[in-house]
């Protein structure tokens, strides 16, 4: 019964409770967006707000060829919408703010339920630095704050905290990513699965070995579900790079099955401003390839999992044991 679904709620592995609002059916209604008028709408965002509020059936919006600069934000009763554009080379929103991290994202996802397919979410300060280096300023391309969002072959773009993936359980299917100075990060519960993370941190300031870093996950506590999986991903770039660095005392992210270029440091990971908490990491690599991938200088408290803690982790049971990514259009 449809009332059912709308208020029952399930216990996930971890503890925590989510809402088991699920859209109902297929999708119903296409939106067009075409800047040039062709569509019901110009803009992306005026698209969004032309959605229903607490809408529960899936609603695809789907964006014609172009750059579309505006700052979009799907609110919270904004659930069931599928974004859909061209592909990530042909359908770009785009942006340029950098005043604080909370105010600069291109691209701000607040409601549950959501999928994007083939577009891209690019914050251009200082994406191409000028020779001599820029001052590196966070300057966000998405923010992922709803619960059970899906990206497919997606891209998004930035230089620092690029994707910033904040709260909720994420899947990212052939997204390419890329950035320099902790541009995957936050407290999210995410697999990262086929995707490129592009590292773009030679010639930063103060000289062209500036070493990057790729994530940085906030985790709190054992209890905590959070962590960044990336399966058969691919690292490539210029530069140097950790793999990442602790934004939390618990701090979690696993690469399996992926591959690792020459960016990647010796050390491969960094305790940053959690030094002493580092036992508490999960921090680990498995079956990984590459000039990147040779754990033998590896910092002393890298994990070393075992097949039953990596299948517990890198299974889509990680972030999905009801079906809702198979649920999505």
């Amino acid at each position: 019964m449809w009332f059912i679904r709308l208020i029952m709620v399930f216990i996930c592995s971890s503890g925590l409770i989510y809402s088991a609002l699920d859209c109902e059916s297929n999708v119903i209604e296409t939106i067009t967006v075409d800047k040039l008028g062709t569509g019901k709408f110009t803009t992306i965002q005026g698209a969004i707000d032309s959605v229903p509020s607490n809408n529960n059936r899936w609603i695809r919006i789907f964006v014609k060829p172009g750059i579309y600069v505006e700052q979009v934000k799907i609110l919270k009763e904004k659930s069931c919408i599928l974004l859909e554009g061209v592909s990530r080379t042909m359908t770009i929103i785009q942006g340029d703010a950098h005043d604080g991290i909370h105010n600069s994202a291109t691209f701000t996802l607040s409601a549950e339920n959501f999928v994007a397919k083939n577009i891209s979410f690019k914050n251009t300060y200082n994406l191409e630095p000028p020779s001599g280096g820029p001052k590196r300023i966070p300057a966000v391309a998405a923010l992922i704050l709803g619960d059970k969002a899906s990206f497919h072959l997606c891209g998004f773009f930035g230089l620092q905290d690029t994707l910033w993936d904040e709260r909720g359980r994420h899947y990212f299917n052939q997204c390419y990513i890329q950035g320099a100075m902790d541009f995957i990060f936050g407290g999210g519960q995410s697999i990262y699965e086929r995707c490129i993370v592009n590292v773009t941190a030679q010639g930063l300031k103060p000289s062209n070995d500036v070493t990057g870093y790729i994530t940085a996950q906030r985790r709190y506590s054992t209890d905590d579900p959070s962590g960044f999986v990336f399966k058969t991903a691919a690292v490539v770039g210029n530069g140097l790079s950790y793999l990442g660095r602790a934004y939390g005392p618990y701090s979690r992210v696993i690469f399996v099955r992926s591959f690792l270029s020459q960016v990647v440091v010796p050390l491969g990971w960094n305790a940053w401003n959690y030094t002493g908490h580092e036992q508490n990491f999960t921090y680990a690599e498995s079956n990984c390839f590459g000039p990147g991938s040779n754990t033998s200088n590896r910092v002393t408290w890298e994990k070393k999992l075992n097949d039953s803690q990596l299948m517990d982790l890198t299974q889509t049971s990680f972030i999905d044991q009801e079906g809702w990514i198979e649920k999505q259009p």
